[in-house]
């Protein structure tokens, strides 16, 4: 391949980032090259650039992409089994995974033995184009990867693959189902998706809470039954729900006393699927004979499998207003101007800021 490619390489809190050119790879078997669409800034890549989370350096920072493949080693499929060819636009799963070891085979592929994830691994002579920060991506084998329709807006379709998979995954392993009461703790891009996706999976009643007011009201748009604070929480919920409590609580935010707040809020086989806690935390304790006498379920929920993905871009495709979804990443900056997007997306003014790479 002759074209070259462009990155946005960060070396760790003391140097930041640098615009590198880079080679393209030439893909090996199984492997796809694609040129980046748009990558948009993900609260962990934010985390990153604090010093907040550890990273392997150098490394290119960005995992929620969008792109066009220009590329393959050989036949490769789509995760329906349809050879990728170039022009197709796509997304892909945040890991790579083997589909053999002991944990693929027990259907948790986003925790395989070998995994390796997108803007989270050290760039090296085999993988160095490695994240979404760039004008191409290299996939290599075991990534599972799903197209997105051509109608589908770039700003919708970028986050697909974390905060939509990561929302589908929470939600299937939470058995939300149907006729369910659902509370949704926290209002960002994960909880704006989730009050849509148990609207879209049919939740009788969806209740949304936030300290931010405007999120809040953001959560009506996107069809939440009833919103509020905290302090305001229970008595909502017990209200919302004829004192029967919520059969399931998605938490989102990683606040402990959120965390512990769910505990409170479910009724008889009520489930909490816990999201946002990926980093150490206070701990929180529980009395559990209640726990048990009636039927609660916890589950952790991270990352997710292909066929989440996949689901997430299909209930993209179905929801009745994408302008809302596109609304949650209100401005994009070309590549040259990262540091502009970082600075953007550090000022939490919006839940997902965009790097858009020029086709």
């Amino acid at each position: 391949m002759s074209e070259n490619a462009t990155a946005v390489v960060w070396h760790g809190t003391e140097t930041g980032f640098t615009l590198e050119p880079e080679r393209l790879p030439e893909p090996a078997p199984g492997e796809v090259v694609v040129r980046v669409r748009m990558s948009t800034i993900c609260g962990s890549d934010l985390h990153t650039i604090a010093g907040h989370r550890s990273t392997p350096v150098p490394t290119v920072l960005g995992h929620e992409i969008v792109g066009t493949v220009v590329a393959t080693g050989g036949e490769v499929p789509d995760h329906r089994g349809a050879v990728l060819a170039p022009g197709d636009r796509v997304t892909w799963t945040i890991g790579t995974s083997c589909g053999t070891c002991v944990r693929c085979a027990k259907g948790v592929p986003q925790k395989c033995l070998t995994v390796r994830k997108y803007g989270h691994e050290k760039m090296s002579d085999q993988w160095w184009l490695n994240g979404g920060f760039a004008t191409h991506c290299h996939l290599p084998a075991g990534t599972g990867v799903v197209r997105v329709p051509e109608s589908m807006p770039d700003e919708v379709a970028t986050p697909a693959n974390c905060a939509t998979a990561t929302v589908v995954c929470a939600a299937h392993r939470a058995r939300l189902t149907a006729g369910d009461t659902v509370v949704v703790l926290g209002c960002g891009m994960l909880g704006l998706t989730a009050v849509a996706y148990a609207v879209d999976q049919g939740a009788a009643k969806v209740i949304a809470c936030d300290l931010d007011e405007g999120r809040r009201k953001t959560a009506l748009t996107f069809g939440a039954t009833a919103v509020c604070g905290p302090e305001e929480l229970a008595a909502v919920v017990t209200e919302v729900s004829d004192g029967l409590g919520a059969d399931v609580v998605i938490e989102v935010t990683g606040n402990s006393a959120a965390v512990r707040s769910a505990f409170d809020l479910i009724g008889i086989d009520g489930r909490i699927a816990l999201v946002g806690s990926v980093s150490p935390a206070p701990e929180i304790s529980f009395e559990p004979s209640q726990f048990v006498k009636n039927l609660s379920t916890v589950v952790g929920s991270h990352n997710y499998g292909v066929a989440d993905l996949a689901e997430a871009i299909d209930f993209l495709d179905r929801v009745p207003d994408q302008q809302a979804f596109a609304d949650l990443v209100p401005t994009s900056y070309p590549l040259a101007d990262y540091a502009d997007a970082i600075t953007d997306a550090r000022s939490l003014r919006a839940p997902r800021i965009a790097i858009k790479v020029e086709q």
